[in-house]
């Protein structure tokens, strides 16, 4: 995939080698290029003052004094324009559930192939998200699909209700203490979700809920 001119990126991670490794790397892709970087959110927000504003942020999600989560709520509130892409060393469904609500473009692993990345990139380009195999190709392509009414999957109420929880850091067995009902048939309301949505993880669900509208970013 080659774009009409090149794509500016800045990296936020807070580890110099990674980071300096990182501006090598993605400047070596054929469709981008690194116009600055900074080391954890305070030095981003001072830096975009005075530098160029870029169409992706590469952001970590672990970092001193402003952490990833911090920084991409900023960004979409006083640049919603800039699209983010996490590149994180954390995989626990939490961890990217909390980004994912933030209204994060995409989240990659930094254990991940240099291929993956660029894919990544090129994709929050061109489609505007980018979630690897977190969810199924159908679950990915419903994210940015039609929203239209009669297009959503018909949910029941005690199925919506879940969904609310599943977005919130609750446990499956605090989300069957909150709806009354025993594990067994959250875990019912789980694996029907999964069917019905053609989601494979909690992370799936989520984005479904993000979506359609069930929760406010």
């Amino acid at each position: 995939m080659t774009f009409t001119k090149k794509v500016n990126v800045v990296l936020v991670d807070d580890h110099t080698l990674f980071r300096k490794g990182m501006v090598e790397l993605v400047n070596n892709f054929e469709n981008f290029n690194v116009v600055w970087e900074a080391g954890n959110g305070k030095e981003f927000i001072k830096n975009i003052r005075m530098l160029s504003v870029p169409d992706i942020v590469l952001l970590d999600m672990a970092m001193p004094e402003m952490d990833g989560y911090e920084t991409a709520l900023w960004i979409k509130k006083k640049y919603p324009e800039i699209k983010i892409l996490v590149l994180s060393m954390f995989d626990q469904e939490g961890a990217i559930i909390k980004m994912l609500k933030t209204g994060v473009n995409g989240y990659v692993l930094k254990d991940a192939d240099p291929i993956e990345l660029n894919t990544a990139l090129c994709n929050i380009v061109d489609k505007g998200y980018y979630y690897s195999d977190l969810v199924s190709g159908t679950m990915a392509n419903s994210i940015k699909g039609s929203s239209n009414e009669e297009d959503k999957v018909k949910l029941n109420e005690k199925e919506i209700q879940f969904l609310e929880l599943v977005c919130s850091e609750m446990t499956y067995k605090e989300i069957a203490d909150k709806m009354f009902v025993s594990a067994r048939t959250v875990d019912g309301y789980r694996d029907s979700l999964f069917e019905k949505l053609s989601a494979k993880s909690r992370v799936g669900l989520v984005l479904y809920a993000i979506k359609n509208g069930y929760i406010n970013l």
